[in-house]
Order: structure tokens, then C-alpha cells, then sequence
């Protein structure tokens, strides 16, 4: 299924603007996010086949089933919940059916969880995305000989040192595991190339080492350690970097890369703006996606902020939250009772 079907089959029931444009917080490079809600054909509804939502590839443009939509409300999932707040200036179209939700039906304590739990998701990528800005990776992979040493006498060698220095080609070396030990390895050489061993590694994409059958009577060479370990987090650090890499939006990269403050400023920003949306819920008991502190909020998307203060006004933000929701008159969950009946009326009007 596809937006264009839903749009030639008249099954929008709700469309908007979302994102920054919604929040007050768009730029002149600000792209504009869609959101909005359908409801199935009949025939598709009580068929087999059951579509929660329908995307484009960007996944900038977003729509809900009414029945996943009521779903994700009685969740409180944040991006849902604003849905409902959404300003009149931003609502593309609206059918009167959608008045059947209003805000007061769904939200709940809840959003405590909902909200403060995203942001703190999204902290937690802002410090991963810290260390791979701070960290980065070289594109030229390191493979299993970098992380072997010979162990030779009382001393410990780079295995790649320690083979240009004999002159030993690595895919002529057998090794042989020792007993009870645990990345220990007897290495052997073979000067001709005859006697058919493994090689240390098999290729340069080999999880760990190759062993050898050697013959009893050949005297090993050196003993070798490999810190398979090291290697394999190595290998998980490199791929999730040149993946994010390769994904990262470059524009939000070099912004970052600008302020030089090393860290996501657009993802703080954001995550900063949900704390103070969740702290109004419970002042105000609604939501508004409205912002009235644009200047602050842009001036942490400009980087003008260290990342320590961020992360201190964040856990500010985080325990007035908690407090005021202990202090809530608004229900511990939503009314699922409520919000079944409401969705029933629909789905009953819309295929009468």
C-alpha cells in the first residue's frame, strides 16, 4: 500500500504538518515532516492482511491506521500524543470523525514514562554519537595479526613485527592451540611451503585464528597470543561506525562538526524540547507542541551550548517531571474501555 492509494481512495482521515514547523522551531533548511491518519478498506480491514501505517522511504512523511493510532495513544508515545496538539495552521485536513479524540481522553502519568524515557533514549545516542565525533575510526581495517604478540622469551612482540623481522610469511605458519590456556597458540613455520598449514588467519575477514595439524616432531618457532576479545569489539565498534557513517545526515554532521562541540546539537535540542513539553502536560494537564522558548532552543541547535550544561539542564527537566507527576490529578493510564468504544463508533460509521 501506498500514500498515493490512500490519497486516490479517500481514506485520509487526518493530515499535518509536523516536525519543526509544527514545534515553531523551522529554519530556512528545515525540511517539512507529514503526519496524518487512514483507516483500511473495508475488504483489507476484515481480511487477512492488516497495515499499522504506510511511509515514504524517508520515512519523513508518516501514516497511521486509526486502529494503530489509538494503539500508540494508549501508550502515550510522545510523537503520537502531539498529534492531537497539532496547531490549527498546521492541519492540511481534517475529518469531523477525528473530533472523537481529544486529548483529555489519553493523557495519564504515564507520559512520565513515555516522555522522559524517549528523552533519556535520546541522550543516550547524543553520548554514542559523542564518542564516535570524539572516537573516530580509520577506514583502513585492522585484522586478526594486529591484535596476535609473540611471546618470545620474557618479551612480547606485535605479530607483524615479529614477521618481517624473521622474514616469515603469515599463510606458512601453523598454529597449534596449547592446553589449558586460553588465546595461547605453539606457532611453526614452514620454510618450504610443503607441509600445508593454515596460515595464522584464513582471509582478512576471519573471526579468529586458523589451526594447523603439525607433526609431533617439529619444534615450534614461538608461542603466539591472540586477544580474540579485543578483535571481536574492535570489529562491532568499526562496523556500527562506518554503518552510521554511511547513514549520517551530512548537513547535521558538518553543523556539528562546526560548533565543535561534539555532539548532536539538533538531537538535544529536540530532547530538550520533550522534556519541557512533558513538564507542561503535567503543569497544565495538555499538551502544547507550540514552543514559546524558540531563541534558547536554536541556540542549542547552533552548538552555543557545552554538552555538560546540556546534560544538566536535562536532568533538571527530568526531576521537576518526576515531581510534578507524583503530584498529578491526571489518571495513572488512559481509559483503554473509553478509547475501544470510541474506535468501534468509527470503524462502525466509516464502513455503514
Amino acid at each position: 500500500m501506498t500514500i498515493d492509494f490512500l490519497k486516490q481512495n479517500n481514506l485520509i482521515l487526518f493530515e499535518a504538518i509536523s516536525g519543526s514547523k509544527s514545534f515553531g522551531l523551522a529554519t530556512e533548511n528545515s525540511d517539512t515532516d507529514i503526519k496524518g491518519i487512514f483507516y483500511l478498506p473495508k475488504a483489507l480491514f476484515f481480511g487477512l492482511e492488516y497495515i499499522p501505517q504506510v511511509s515514504n522511504a524517508t520515512n519523513d512523511i508518516v501514516y497511521y491506521e486509526i486502529g494503530r493510532f489509538t494503539e500508540l495513544l494508549l501508550k502515550n508515545n510522545p510523537n503520537i500524543l502531539e498529534i492531537l496538539a497539532t496547531p490549527e495552521d498546521c492541519i492540511l485536513y481534517k475529518n469531523p470523525i477525528m473530533d472523537k479524540f481529544r486529548q483529555e481522553d489519553f493523557l495519564s502519568k504515564l507520559c512520565k514514562d513515555t516522555f522522559g524515557g524517549y528523552a533519556s533514549t535520546q541522550i543516550q545516542k547524543a553520548r554514542g554519537l559523542n564518542k564516535k565525533i570524539v572516537n573516530p575510526v580509520e577506514k583502513e581495517r585492522k585484522g586478526i595479526l594486529d591484535f596476535c604478540v609473540i611471546l618470545e622469551d620474557s618479551n612480547s612482540i606485535p605479530a607483524k613485527d615479529w614477521l618481517k623481522e624473521k622474514s616469515f610469511l603469515q599463510e606458512n605458519c601453523g598454529l597449534v592451540k596449547m592446553p589449558n590456556s586460553k588465546g595461547v597458540f605453539a606457532l611453526f613455520y614452514d620454510e618450504i611451503g610443503d607441509k600445508k598449514y593454515s596460515g595464522i588467519y584464513k582471509n582478512a575477514y576471519s573471526n579468529e585464528v586458523s589451526l594447523s595439524s603439525v607433526p609431533k616432531e617439529e619444534k615450534q618457532k614461538a608461542y603466539l597470543f591472540f586477544n580474540q576479545d579485543a578483535y571481536s569489539i574492535y570489529c562491532k565498534n568499526y562496523k556500527e561506525y562506518w554503518d552510521w557513517v554511511e547513514k549520517r545526515n551530512d548537513d547535521r554532521y558538518n553543523t556539528n562538526q562546526q560548533h565543535g562541540k561534539n555532539y548532536d546539537s539538533k538531537n538535544m535540542m529536540h530532547t530538550i524540547r520533550l522534556l519541557q513539553s512533558a513538564v507542561n502536560i503535567f503543569k497544565n494537564n495538555k499538551i502544547e507542541i507550540r514552543i514559546k522558548n524558540r531563541d534558547e532552543l536554536l541556540d542549542i541547535k547552533a552548538g552555543n551550548w557545552n554538552y555538560d550544561d546540556l546534560l544538566l539542564l536535562a536532568d533538571k527537566l527530568i526531576e521537576e517531571l518526576n515531581s510534578l507527576a507524583n503530584r498529578s490529578s491526571l489518571p495513572d493510564l488512559p481509559d483503554k474501555e473509553k478509547a475501544k468504544r470510541t474506535l468501534l463508533e468509527i470503524r462502525i460509521q466509516l464502513y455503514k
